[in-house]
């Protein structure tokens, strides 16, 4: 085994002088991908309604072709889902990733083509490993097995040739046969629709494998160690898989898990890696292992450009290229790829962190926020408060969402959070103050409608119980997977929905 952990390892670094050629040369690289895209797809339909082969500029594209979402894609979408094809893309497209995002009623199903497969979610993986091994030349990750907590795949019954599931069971099926011989459990157990059996079921799948890395979101990470330490008697995942080395993860910010995961796995050699895939692409990898910020990828089969967060609501909003942007200002993304989305605005916010070479960090989502008295926080000013809280009072959280108080009564309006923790605050009270105050050091607009409690009064939190968020999600049918719980929302719908659980339960 440690002579193909080599071979591998030596296979994996060789990419990186192509990472390091988009790295120095960005906007060649964007521009090489924006004119490639458009040839590719000027004979489908989309192609023609705009007029793709006389499009010779960005500029022209973006004066031509209006910023999209997943409404205005939808009955397009739809007629590929019923198998027609040419549509938005010139490949067959046979896969469909089920997103949702959040606990939305309404599901999305973005195409997935052989094209982003390949160019993009494949090409991100094995870049991950990659800039893993470069970073850290003695590994011994393939060893051993990559647990990796995958979704749910099902059939979509419109049409035999077309397959639906989340991204997780999307890539899973389509990989290459070596790729699952590293991979643990087997198929049958990571494609399960029931979580809660699913977990069981990995525990018990992999307590006898050698695990040396795992991928999976916080949440459903923490959930399956408990399950394996339960049905081992360890007290730490090391003790079971003594040769884990490292933990891909995404979809959330991972600081207010940071703790719980130095005790499930207490190491100083542990390595944690970032990576930002969601089911639109393959946006962002941690590429140093002394900072959290993510190195946006540049050739992946994606035209990336940005909206300011300012411009957002406006009815055509103007677009930056990549030689536009700014330090340290809040964008939403939007991308045309090679999986038929154009012009797309995925949801995400993000800032750069450098310009050269382009690093960012996932800020929020353009819907999850709060300003509903113009104090525009967004997730990550929530998550910089609670980690800190966290430290401040040696609390672990489990999840979170909050959401406004409006004016009532004459009475000041203020943000109301339900947060139930892993590990209860040594002072509650303190908590509360701890993140009330590092909002408003950094975010200046809360700061000013906090003063004197004129516009937004002291945070109302409520401590929920063990298992709420877990419980409203089953009650929604909406564990695992892509489900998230809603962090912010400036509307009162999640928060009434879930008190009102709570309430009952008393």
């Amino acid at each position: 085994m440690a002579i193909v952990n080599s071979i591998f390892t030596w296979l994996m670094k060789k990419r990186i002088h192509q990472i390091e050629l988009f790295m120095k040369y960005p906007y060649d690289v964007q521009e090489e991908w924006f004119h490639n895209l458009i040839d590719s797809a000027e004979n489908t339909e989309w192609g023609r309604k705009y007029d793709y082969k006389t499009i010779l500029t960005t500029h022209q594209y973006q004066e031509r072709v209006p910023i999209q979402n997943y409404d205005t894609l939808k009955p397009y979408i739809e007629r590929m889902l019923n198998g027609e094809q040419n549509i938005l893309w010139p490949s067959d497209i046979k896969w469909f990733a089920k997103s949702s995002g959040t606990t939305s009623d309404r599901s999305k199903f973005i195409p997935v083509s052989e094209e982003s497969l390949e160019e993009c979610h494949f090409k991100g993986g094995k870049d991950m490993l990659s800039i893993y091994c470069n970073n850290r030349p003695d590994n011994q990750m393939f060893t051993g097995k990559g647990l990796v907590l995958g979704g749910s795949h099902q059939v979509n019954q419109l049409n035999e040739d077309c397959f639906y599931g989340d991204l997780s069971a999307v890539l899973i099926k389509n990989l290459p046969i070596w790729a699952e011989y590293y991979r643990t459990p087997d198929m049958a157990i990571a494609l399960m629709d029931n979580y809660e059996v699913k977990m069981d079921r990995m525990a018990e799948a992999t307590i006898q494998e050698n695990v040396t890395s795992i991928s999976g979101v916080p949440t459903w990470t923490i959930v399956l160690a408990k399950k394996v330490l339960q049905l081992t008697g360890k007290s730490n995942l090391l003790e079971v898989w003594p040769n884990l080395e490292l933990y891909v993860h995404g979809a959330v910010n991972f600081a207010p898990y940071r703790e719980q995961f130095k005790q499930l796995i207490p190491s100083d050699d542990m390595y944690y890696l970032e990576t930002y895939n969601a089911s639109e692409g393959f946006f962002g990898i941690q590429d140093q292992d002394n900072s959290e910020e993510m190195l946006l990828m540049l050739d992946y089969g994606i035209f990336y450009e940005f909206i300011p967060m300012e411009n957002i609501g406006d009815e055509n909003p103007k677009a930056l290229l990549l030689g536009e942007v700014e330090l340290n200002k809040n964008y939403a993304i939007v991308i045309s790829t090679n999986g038929g989305l154009w012009r797309y605005m995925i949801g995400d916010t993000i800032q750069f962190t450098s310009l050269s070479p382009y690093r960012i960090k996932i800020t929020g989502r353009t819907k999850h926020f709060i300003n509903a008295f113009g104090e525009e926080v967004i997730i990550d000013n929530a998550e910089q408060a609670l980690t800190k809280a966290c430290y401040a009072t040696g609390a672990e959280i489990k999840d979170y969402t909050a959401g406004p108080i409006y004016f009532k009564d004459g009475k000041a309006g203020g943000h109301e959070w339900i947060i139930e923790f892993d590990k209860q605050p040594d002072n509650f009270e303190k908590f509360i103050d701890v993140m009330d105050k590092t909002l408003r050091e950094i975010n200046s607009d809360y700061d000013s409608k906090r003063f004197k409690d004129m516009a937004l009064c002291r945070p109302k939190v409520h401590n929920a119980p063990a298992n709420t968020f877990y419980d409203w999600l089953k009650a929604k049918d909406k564990l695992g997977g892509q489900h998230k719980v809603p962090r912010l929302a400036n509307e009162r719908k999640y928060l009434d929905d879930i008190l009102k659980m709570m309430k009952s339960k008393v």
